[in-house]
């Protein structure tokens, strides 16, 4: 065996995979000590305040000591492994004598390289995992899926034969089906995949769950309870409370919405409007040619009705600048759309929305929000937006008051639509009707400029023919 230095040894520290992120946490390790990884090879996936990102490592070697365990949030610039790049084998994971050393994955011919994070980069053809190592079991108990798989036929009975280890495939599933079987406490390994590909859907992991659940007993039959009250059941008192721990995304909007509520100065304004005429235009965009296939919903006007207000309005667009004393107009608007997702709040913006079309606004309204369901939203898509759109009304509600996105002056709440009584031409009828707030930094934003932007969306609104003479 080559006797391993310390020289030989490189640690892989935890990157700063978006904009200045400060920590992220360790949701899975493809590896363990004694595999050997190869440069542009996945080792392990993490999650920081804004997305669930897979980490390559930059390096050949041998896997020496994996430094943290899963679940572990880890401050970025910190050691998370440490791989022996001198070809020794790490001295912890030895392999049985009987079993044939691995081999070296072979590397990609060129060298042409694809970056995928700062600092780091894969190989220009497609490189694969390294599988996990299973438990060592006879070759005769392995699956007679896996050894038809490899042989291309059931295999027939045999005598015993030496134990070897066999290697099992990591599932297929994507960052964010991992993490709901995580915190369901599912062995994806256990789950049966039906999407494509063999990939594990979140329905597959609810299977699980559903099937790993014992029936329930037949009820007894029990007396009625007497009127007065009794005590409350055991379980209420040995589990009254749950305690969940604040990591990534959710973290992150804490600390951002406490730091922006306590250093902008909010004000809201509130405003009633009849949409009725905006409903009956998204109804007939839906049967537009020019809209085929697109997304088209209420929230697509009333973007495009904002970013006609802020064209009429442009000091509304722009941020504070504390240690400059200055306040930053804008002269591009960054559209944000607070998204509700299972890994908590994001807003992910739409770059240079001003500039786009209804058409192409539909088209990137349409891609933010099947991506940000998806989870995966890159750190990118949520840096740098300008003004933000909250649309609460989908929950149900009227609506609220809205906290500004920290670095932004501006922010629009949308309440639910639903008919109202509402005087129209003189007479009570029924009318679609929402309830629209505006939160602005009362720094920058003074009473009249909000009060303008937020009176030009509901005119937009009430009559949409303005889209045509005002943009």
């Amino acid at each position: 065996m080559t006797t391993m230095t310390e020289a030989s040894v490189r640690e892989f520290k935890m990157p700063d995979v978006g904009e200045g992120l400060t920590e992220a946490e360790i949701l899975k390790w493809f590896v363990q000590p004694g595999d050997r990884v190869t440069d542009g090879q996945v080792v392990c996936e993490v999650e920081t305040a804004k997305a669930a990102v897979e980490l390559p490592i930059p390096y050949d070697g041998v896997v020496r000591d994996l430094h943290f365990p899963e679940g572990t949030t880890v401050d970025v610039g910190t050691a998370i492994i440490s791989v022996d790049v001198g070809g020794g084998s790490a001295p912890a994971a030895e392999e049985p004598a009987a079993a044939p050393a691995a081999p070296e994955e072979p590397k990609a011919e060129g060298s042409g390289r694809q970056p995928v994070l700062v600092g780091y980069g894969v190989a220009t053809s497609s490189t694969r995992r390294r599988p996990r190592k299973g438990p060592e079991v006879p070759v005769q108990q392995a699956s007679t899926a896996i050894q038809t798989e490899l042989n291309g036929h059931a295999p027939a009975p045999a005598a015993p034969a030496p134990a070897a280890p066999v290697t099992a495939e990591r599932p297929l599933a994507k960052p964010p089906v991992r993490k709901l079987a995580k915190d369901l406490g599912v062995d994806l390994a256990t789950v049966v995949p039906t999407g494509p590909d063999g990939i594990i859907t979140r329905e597959d992991v609810h299977a699980a769950v559903a099937a790993a659940e014992p029936k329930a007993p037949e009820p007894a039959v029990v007396p009625a309870p007497a009127p007065a009250a009794a005590p409350a059941p055991a379980s209420y008192d040995t589990a009254r409370e749950t305690r969940i721990p604040v990591k990534g995304v959710r973290k992150a909007t804490a600390a951002a919405m406490v730091g922006s509520a306590f250093t902008a100065p909010h004000v809201t304004e509130f405003v009633t409007v009849d949409v009725t005429r905006t409903m009956k235009l998204v109804e007939e965009l839906k049967e537009d040619k020019e809209f085929a296939g697109l997304r088209v919903n209420p929230l697509l006007l009333i973007a495009k009705a904002l970013l006609v207000a802020i064209r009429r309005n442009p000091d509304v667009n722009a941020s504070w600048d504390e240690a400059a004393q200055e306040i930053v107009v804008k002269h591009y608007v960054n559209l944000g759309i607070a998204a509700a997702t299972p890994r908590g709040l994001i807003v992910p913006n739409i770059k240079d929305a001003h500039a786009k079309t209804l058409p192409q606004l539909a088209e990137s309204l349409g891609e933010l929000v099947s991506t940000a369901r998806e989870g995966k939203t890159s750190p990118a898509a949520m840096q740098g937006g300008t003004v933000t759109i909250t649309n609460v009304g989908v929950f149900g509600v009227d609506t609220g008051t809205p906290i500004l996105n920290p670095g932004e002056s501006a922010i629009l709440a949308v309440g639910a639509i639903k008919p109202q009584p509402w005087v129209h031409k003189g007479k009570v009828k029924p009318r679609q009707v929402t309830t629209l707030a505006l939160s602005f930094d009362h720094r920058l934003v003074d009473g009249e400029l909000g009060s303008k932007v937020l009176a030009d969306v509901a005119a937009i609104l009430e009559q949409p023919k303005r889209l045509i003479t005002w943009a």
